[in-house]
């Protein structure tokens, strides 16, 4: 079935380069241009199809895999708007030209408007947003970290706590970063902050433990916060996505994963809570497994929850937001904070604070998909991902970094 999907979409992208050719051809006669256009194509769509026709499960999603899937969406967004442009624009002509058909029946001459220039400049305006984007979003976007801060008041924050700093973290997918460089800036842009708890929630790694081995000395270099780091489990962290020879070898895989958390000074939290505790009064921090709607279901809130007064203050670590959409926000025992990542803003989108504009396609898959939400008197935060998956680079959801003030009010 996948390998059919893929055959389908190469042959809908050599019509549409056919198609393209006969309209540019209208506009340009040098062979330079209509040549390389037809080049980058067949290298792209060729490039692709080896790395997906060649897949190693056992490897995984390698750069070069990643990279197939960039440049393919690199020609085939602008492709798609230039298609849209002379696609309208020839249906505009064939009206015209059966109009002018019926209305002329004894003409000799074309009936056929020409393609019209400022059309054809349009689509090529139009179509160097996307490429501009997505060439941005591989080579520099992708590592474009933001910092954002968010103050959190409420009325059943105990009195101690009132000011503490919680830095969030998630999805590091340590098989996809590239840019040593990158990733030390990024772990100096944490530790200048100023926080009490430190929380990451799930993803290190893309399926294998051994993607995280020559990352392991950088993130080691986190600051403990003075009431700790903790983790829980994304869905990327069980070995589900790839072929294994047997079970043994699977769950190998997951204890070296498991084990990577105390190397970069981090306490793994399975289905379990601990106790914060400041000036005499406490808090409680829940981390559960992942639990998500589409993917693996191995957190158990019951569990984690053992032993927890249901009246105090519970910030809840839950990897998958679909989580809280769908058992957390109704629940009823009352989970104040909910921290999730999971989505990444597909890496794609368009957020401008300042006008209200947030948009992103995973918005039709995920309820909460970026930022800060609330329910009742509930909230969760969907952090958009430290590193990246799939798609290498990001386009107007960048990666992350957040404070967190907990303020009494």
């Amino acid at each position: 079935m996948f390998q059919g999907s893929l055959i389908a979409i190469i042959v809908v992208m050599i019509l549409v380069e056919i198609y393209l050719y006969t309209a540019l051809r209208k506009f340009t006669d040098n062979q330079y241009i209509l040549f390389g256009s037809i080049m980058a194509t067949v290298f792209v769509l060729s490039f692709m199809a080896y790395n997906f026709f060649f897949f190693d499960r056992n490897v995984g999603q390698t750069p070069r895999f990643m990279w197939s899937v960039g440049l393919f969406m690199l020609i085939s967004f602008p492709k798609a708007i230039m298609l849209f442009f002379f696609i309208t624009e020839d249906m505009f002509r064939l009206m015209a030209a059966m109009a002018n058909r019926i209305l002329y029946q004894n003409h000799s001459g074309s009936f056929i408007p020409e393609r019209r220039k400022f059309v054809f400049q349009a689509a090529m305006g139009f179509a160097a947003i996307p490429f501009l984007a997505l060439l941005h979003g591989m080579t520099l976007g992708k590592y474009n970290f933001k910092l954002l801060k968010e103050k959190l008041a409420y009325k059943t924050l105990p009195d101690a706590f009132d000011g503490f700093r919680i830095l969030h973290i998630t999805d590091i997918h340590s098989g996809s970063l590239d840019n040593r460089k990158k990733i030390e800036e990024a772990i100096e842009l944490i530790n200048v902050q100023t926080y009490d708890l430190l929380l990451f929630t799930g993803d290190i790694v893309n399926n294998f433990h051994w993607e995280m081995d020559k990352w392991v000395d950088v993130f080691s270099k986190i600051k403990k916060a003075p009431y700790g780091n903790f983790a829980v489990l994304g869905n990327h962290d069980y070995g589900e996505y790839s072929d294994w020879k047997t079970e043994e070898l699977k769950l190998d895989n997951f204890n070296k994963i498991k084990a990577i958390f105390p190397k970069i000074g981090f306490e793994l939290l399975l289905n379990e809570n601990r106790v914060i505790k400041k000036d005499g009064q406490e808090i409680s921090l829940i981390g559960i497994e992942n639990w998500g709607a589409r993917f693996k279901k191995a957190g158990d809130l019951a569990k984690a929850s053992i032993g927890v007064d249901p009246n105090q203050f519970k910030i809840l670590m839950s990897h998958d937001p679909s989580h809280w959409d769908l058992e957390v926000k109704d629940h009823d025992v009352r989970y104040d904070l909910t921290l999730s990542g999971h989505t990444h803003g597909m890496q794609l989108g368009i957020e401008v604070p300042a006008l209200g504009i947030k948009w992103s396609p995973s918005q039709y898959v995920y309820p909460q998909w970026a930022g800060l939400y609330e329910h009742k008197d509930r909230r969760v935060y969907v952090n958009r991902g430290f590193g990246y998956h799939f798609y290498p680079g990001r386009v107007g959801i960048w990666p992350e970094i957040t404070v967190l003030e907990l303020v009494k009010g």
